[in-house]
């Protein structure tokens, strides 16, 4: 029963810390805040974070309603996820993931004032995109009974969180990090995106065969 559990624990914040992707992120946000002051980047920092959470602990509370209300299976959503998931995997490993990112963002600070940073585009699309909240329902579909739900929405917590003090550390760690290292993380990031998104797959497809 450990074990099960630790898989579960271990699996999930893999696989929301790789679609999530934080490192990728703090070039985006040290461009987006740029001019703004320690407290403003403290407060758009933590608003987006408090916001994305606070989306994804809601589809992972209310992601099985969801799929009954729409009539939509959980091993044909697994599917669907997880080929949109190997969508963004493949994105990643070729970098275009970034290069789309990057360029959103750049639109979006023109058509918005900073206090809107939080809610578009770091909250959403970037934190909580369609990629994590496709795995967030995923994950929560796997999960046997409460304590499996509480652990989920631990490691949603623990996720964003972790981007918070990437988000606080962002200038510095783009300057650490440099070009190379950067681009190399991230296609790692992807490879091992890809293989869960597969495994997403097969698992789908196991259940709807009954092997």
């Amino acid at each position: 029963m450990r074990t099960v559990t630790l898989d579960f624990l271990v699996s999930s914040f893999v696989t929301l810390l790789t679609v999530v992707d934080p490192m990728s992120l703090a070039p985006i946000f040290a461009m987006l805040t740029r001019g703004l002051s320690v407290t403003e980047h403290r407060r758009v920092a933590l608003n987006a974070c408090v916001l994305a959470g606070v989306i994804l602990c809601g589809v992972a509370l209310i992601g099985d309603w969801l799929l009954a209300q729409l009539g939509i299976t959980l091993s044909a959503f697994r599917i669907a996820g997880g080929l949109l998931l190997f969508a963004v995997a493949f994105d990643m490993v070729l970098g275009r993931r970034s290069e789309r990112e990057s360029k959103e963002a750049e639109e979006a600070v023109h058509k918005d004032h900073a206090h809107r940073l939080a809610a578009f585009p770091l909250a959403i699309p970037l934190m909580a995109g369609p990629g994590a909240i496709t795995a967030t329902l995923l994950i929560a579909g796997r999960a046997d009974g409460s304590t499996a739900l509480l652990m989920l929405l631990g490691v949603i917590i623990a996720v964003v969180t972790l981007c918070f003090a990437v988000y606080l550390s962002a200038v510095r760690l783009s300057r650490l990090l440099g070009t190379t290292a950067h681009l190399v993380f991230s296609r790692l990031l992807g490879v091992i995106l890809a293989a869960l998104a597969v495994q997403y797959v097969v698992d789908g497809l196991r259940t709807l065969w009954g092997t």
